[in-house]
């Protein structure tokens, strides 16, 4: 039976929430993650009558950000969150900095209340453009129903193009429920917003003039170049030159971890080659980074040695905001790679003296083996899980972590070779976003292995999530590393707070395996070193069951290398030095 028109409705009209649904078929979006509230049940009941994307029902709000957030970084799609309004909205804040300090695009779509109560203290309300504004690369309030498509289409854009990042459209429950025609823009211009895509090739020629010629080159790449999707061309330059590369923590797997010309991550917790490297090098090609403080350390102390610093970004604002730069280079980091791939191919280099000897260098620095650990305590060291968890995957799996020193320990040991494998918070340091993350990914690649490295302070945080990877059978394996504290506060308040461990012990944990089954999960709890490999191969032959792995790790295992706060690169503390 046809639904009978509204009053106000001409026959080639919809409403404003069929509108937004509409607008998502035309992007192609295929999963959107949100939590049903008030001021957006109108938009549910369009969701409830459609079927071009699956909608995903998480248990939190905070979790459909970060899981929408996940789906881009494995995909390079943009992500979509739906939220309704107030807490509803004030809980996906966290979720949209998170995404905002690490760049990745997605569009979060939050219910207001009506128009004309704005402003009035109504129920449920909060000014979510004003809460966001400092965290999104941009934020709208439609006040028209006849504005949300062309929002939308805005909306994708912006967050997919030139630097990416979250945008939030903010649409009070009245406007989804009025009606207008529905016509899609198929361009969007916008005079204010232009961003560069084509590197300068005056910029581009002098940069690979400068590597051609350099003694002691080195080639420092972050998150940007994974995004960019430029892990090819990086690899063929690199290559091509024989130079020695370091990715930051967010850059991991934009080069094989596993080939020779890989020094390693850098910074804080980087290892001793690549910090030295970076440290010592004559000239320094940063692609996609932006010399953040947890990877030079003390600028001062990096300025100590004279170096020529090439710098390719497409966002010109990080160019020079840390360190001063001699080449700036904005652009599409793919295409300013491929450009000099090409210019590199028509000089044919080889291999100079200097170079050798540069390499002979780093391979002395090398041999220090600084992520050597000692094992013989008969407790399950957290490097040893990561390791195995490596093997045990063929290092080919989707690895999401929380934030601590499991997060450093995944980063250190886990050999990634392909980009868009490692997903983790690092410009904010969201602790709770490991296990949505992990479903954001199982979402991306259904067949595909995901684990979940974490600990029992940050798997809390979201723990209910447990509930979601139930209901849609997410067959993630969590790998908890227990140490019974808070890993890194704990670190640093044995370093640097004479051992007064402040609230970083984690009493009253739950019985994991308990809480995992009680939510229809298999629960593992291992306690022998002897034990854990057995137990990852047991747990990743289950293929279509979710696992809980609780490692009783060592307590006072620390992260090394570590460069303590307002140090230099060269100023690492070395395990072998305590």
């Amino acid at each position: 039976m046809a639904e009978t028109p509204h009053p106000h409705q001409t026959s080639n009209q919809i409403t404003g929430a069929e509108i937004v649904i509409r607008c998502l078929e035309q992007e192609k979006v295929k999963f959107v993650f949100g939590y049903p509230g008030g001021a957006v049940l109108h938009i549910y009941d369009a969701i409830y009558k459609q079927d071009h994307f699956k909608h995903i029902l998480v248990r939190h709000e905070q979790a459909a950000v970060h899981a929408a957030d996940a789906f881009s970084r494995a995909t390079g799609e943009v992500g979509v969150a739906l939220v309704t309004s107030g807490p509803g909205a004030t809980n996906a804040i966290t979720g949209i900095a998170t995404a905002y300090m690490d760049s990745i695009p997605m569009v979060v779509i939050s219910g207001q209340v009506p128009v004309a109560a704005i402003g009035l203290d109504a129920f449920q309300e909060v000014d979510m453009v004003g809460v966001t504004r400092p965290c999104v690369k941009h934020n709208f309030l439609v006040k028209d129903v006849k504005d949300i498509a062309s929002t939308l289409k805005k909306a994708f854009y912006i967050a997919k193009t030139g630097r990416p990042g979250p945008v939030v459209v903010d649409i009070p429950k009245d406007i989804t429920a009025n009606y207008a025609e529905f016509i899609y823009p198929s361009t969007v211009e916008m005079r204010s917003y232009t961003p560069v895509t084509k590197g300068h090739s005056g910029q581009i020629k002098k940069a690979v003039k400068l590597l051609l010629e350099a003694e002691r080159p080195m080639v420092y790449t972050g998150g940007g170049l994974v995004l960019g999707d430029a892990a090819e061309h990086l690899i063929k330059l690199v290559r091509a030159l024989g130079l020695p590369v370091t990715n930051t923590l967010m850059g991991l797997g934009g080069y094989p971890s596993t080939d020779k010309q890989f020094l390693g991550m850098l910074g804080m917790h980087g290892t001793y080659e690549a910090n030295m490297a970076m440290q010592d090098c004559d000239v320094l090609l940063a692609v996609g980074a932006r010399f953040d403080d947890r990877v030079i350390g003390n600028p001062d102390h990096f300025y100590k040695k004279a170096r020529t610093i090439i710098h390719v970004d497409i966002d010109p604002s990080s160019i020079s905001k840390r360190v001063k730069v001699h080449v700036p280079i904005v652009g599409d980091v793919r295409s300013v790679l491929a450009e000099m791939n090409d210019l590199i191919a028509q000089e044919k280099p080889a291999q100079s003296p200097a170079l050798k000897a540069w390499w002979s260098q780093i391979e002395a620095w090398r041999s220090k083996l600084c992520l050597n650990y000692n094992d013989n305590n008969g407790l399950i060291k957290p490097q040893y899980v990561i390791e195995k968890l490596w093997e045990v995957t063929k290092g080919d799996a989707y690895v999401t972590s929380d934030v601590g020193q499991h997060q450093m320990w995944a980063a250190q040991y886990y050999k990634f070779d392909k980009p868009r494998r490692w997903i983790n918070s690092g410009g904010l340091g969201t602790m709770g976003v490991g296990l949505p993350y992990a479903m954001g990914c199982q979402f991306a690649d259904p067949t595909a292995q995901v684990a979940c490295v974490t600990g029992e302070g940050s798997i809390q945080m979201n723990i209910q999530e447990l509930s979601t990877c139930k209901q849609y059978h997410l067959p993630i394996k969590v790998i908890l590393l227990n140490n019974r504290y808070l890993g890194m506060v704990r670190q640093w308040q044995e370093f640097f707070y004479e051992n007064r461990y402040s609230e970083s012990y984690m009493d009253s944990l739950p019985d994991f395996v308990k809480l995992a089954e009680s939510y229809g999960h298999v629960g593992m709890k291992i306690e022998k070193p002897e034990d854990v490999e057995g137990a990852l191969k047991d747990a990743f032959a289950m293929k279509d069951r979710f696992v809980f792995m609780n490692f009783i790790t060592d307590q006072k295992e620390n992260v090394f290398p570590m460069i303590p706060n307002g140090k230099g690169l060269s100023e690492m503390i070395l395990a072998e030095d305590l």
